[in-house]
């Protein structure tokens, strides 16, 4: 049996486990060990087993995950986050929509410390959404808005899917970063203009706005100038080139905890929470590091990455044609699977690609991320709407939080769009 017709078995294997509800990672592992065996006979299969895990995870910039975790998990923890949504509310709150603008703002702030999409929506969404439902916002506008400001938390720096394209591809974290809070700003932007087309096509919809004296505003923002501090130091640092992300995580991680222990708002309960929560979700993402690594290999050996290359050749789809293809592939994947396992999943196959087309890699990462992040809020398994329904269950059904994200989805497409047609100043 020819090498490729291995790979082709692989990757039908691997869809098949994923479509069985298997986890990403053991799926990845098992189909790439018995592709390997196939390929190379069982020694090769079973020393690959052994060496890979190892070289997947025993990586400098890899490490980066934990720490910004640990500055993450502690950071909720330890309630420096709490403020951020009261803050943004008592500036913006005049607007139209303020209160939900407010929501997107905070969930923005809040994804500087944290890097998690899911983490976003769940932290201003107990805030924000009893606070809108007080002040009769439609339920629609309340919940979508929290839901999809909440993907902004993957692309605003420290983003866990920037720093895994980063090492997957070679590329620069920190030019990933800094390409990743143009990109997450930018979609903060496209969300405001969201709610304010909704509200000039309903205003009833968008009842209330609140005004505030500078005192009053200046008082909620000194209230959250712990974590004010930490993005400064953090994001500050990586730009000025005094940290590499690792550092910057590890800084960050620090002097999130002698934050709270100087407020005394961080227990030793919460630091321990926030360690468990940083290992659990690090094993996690590095055993799918580990499949994908697995997978990378099977690809290479089996010829896979060279035969799709061909596909797309005699197809003539061109360099457009093949973007548009796999944006509509990632806009697919989001509907089912959790943006981490599609991205270490497709990597392997769509890298080539890009490369032999001459599209640089800094923009199609900061691409795939966007793409994946919609994923979050497109049905059936939009991540962050079922978040949200956990969070809103008082006062939405799903439904209408699925119909609240529309104006959002729309937002996010055109800006997609946008980046499709601004490729060439890369």
């Amino acid at each position: 049996m020819e090498p490729v017709t291995f790979g082709v078995l692989a990757l039908g294997g691997l869809l098949g486990l994923i479509a069985l509800r298997v986890p990403i990672g053991v799926s990845l592992i098992f189909v790439s060990f018995l592709g390997i065996w196939g390929i190379a006979g069982p020694r090769a299969a079973m020393s690959m087993l052994s060496t890979i895990p190892y070289s997947s995870s025993a990586s400098w910039t890899l490490s980066s995950i934990p720490m910004f975790l640990l500055m993450g998990y502690v950071a909720y923890h330890a309630g420096l986050t709490r403020g951020l949504f009261e803050s943004a509310r008592v500036w913006l709150g005049w607007l139209p929509g303020g209160l939900a603008i407010a929501s997107l703002t905070g969930a923005s702030a809040f994804a500087a410390v944290s890097g998690s999409s899911v983490a976003c929506s769940a932290a201003i969404g107990r805030i924000a959404i009893p606070e809108m439902q007080r002040h009769a916002y439609d339920l629609r506008v309340a919940t979508g808005s929290v839901a999809a400001g909440g993907t902004i938390g993957a692309l605003i720096p420290p983003s866990i899917i920037l720093i895994l394209f980063g090492i997957q591809s070679n590329t620069s974290i920190n030019a990933l970063f800094a390409g990743g809070l143009v990109i997450g700003l930018a979609s903060l932007v496209f969300y405001i203009g969201a709610v304010l087309v909704v509200w000039r096509v309903d205003p009833k919809s968008l009842p209330s706005t609140e005004s505030y004296t500078m005192g009053e505003r200046w008082a909620k923002t000194l209230e959250i100038w712990p974590v004010l501090l930490l993005i400064i130091a953090v994001l500050g640092g990586l730009f000025a080139g005094l940290f590499t992300a690792t550092e910057a995580g590890a800084f960050g991680a620090f002097m999130a905890i002698a934050l709270g222990l100087a407020r005394r708002s961080l227990s030793w309960a919460g630091l321990r929470e926030s360690l468990v929560d940083t290992v659990l979700s690090s094993g996690a993402l590095f055993i799918i590091a580990t499949g994908a690594g697995l997978f990378t290999r099977l690809v290479a050996m089996s010829g896979l990455s060279q035969e799709i290359g061909q596909l797309v050749e005699g197809i003539g789809l061109g360099t457009t044609g093949l973007l548009l293809a796999i944006s509509l592939i990632y806009l697919a994947l989001g509907m089912f699977l959790e943006p981490i396992g599609a991205l270490l999943l497709t990597l392997p196959l769509f890298l080539p690609l890009v490369h032999a087309h001459g599209v640089d890699t800094i923009w199609f990462g900061l691409l795939v991320a966007k793409l994946l992040e919609i994923g979050m809020i497109t049905p059936p398994v939009g991540l962050n709407v079922f978040v949200i329904h956990s969070v809103a269950r008082d006062y939405a059904r799903l439904e209408q939080i699925f119909a609240g994200i529309v104006p959002f989805l729309v937002a996010d497409l055109v800006l997609v769009v946008g980046m499709l047609l601004a490729r060439g100043w890369f």
